[in-house]
């Protein structure tokens, strides 16, 4: 148990840090990209939200990977090829949790943390992204929600 615990903080700091200088990243990308195109009118906007939504799809994507690289490099928490661990990581991120592939009787604590890491930082996203929408996309305070 102990073991699932620390190395689940370890993976949960660095999914952490990777989110944090990912929107960073992906907010200055959006500035960058929508000064260059330098479009009128709502197509702007619309770039603006293409190019946030893309940038945090893969922020969460370089996440998961680094989840099920981790169980891969571990081995014995999930059986099967590196498409069957990211498979399952990407399940278990997204709190989808099919069942028709579960991680090892040990290790089960830790792809619980994963469920919860990846339930807030896809929470975190989606606030990320309803404030992008509203702050340089196409909707305004009010008018939408």
């Amino acid at each position: 148990m102990i073991a699932n615990l620390v190395v689940g903080t370890i993976i949960i700091a660095i999914t952490v840090v990777i989110h944090t200088f990912g929107l960073m990243a992906v907010t200055r990308g959006m500035g960058l990209l929508t000064d260059r195109l330098r479009l009128q009118g709502r197509r702007s906007h619309i770039v603006a939200m293409l190019a946030a939504v893309i940038g945090v799809f893969a922020v969460l994507t370089i996440e998961v990977w680094l989840w099920a690289s981790c169980y891969y490099a571990m081995g014995g928490v999930v059986v099967g090829d590196f498409e069957t661990t990211l498979y399952f990581s990407t399940a278990t991120f997204a709190t989808v949790g099919y069942g028709d592939i579960v991680a090892s009787g040990e290790w089960r604590l830790l792809t619980a943390l994963e469920g919860l890491s990846g339930f807030l930082l896809i929470g975190w996203s989606t606030a990320y992204l309803v404030a992008a929408g509203i702050r340089v996309g196409p909707f305004r305070a009010g008018e939408h929600f």
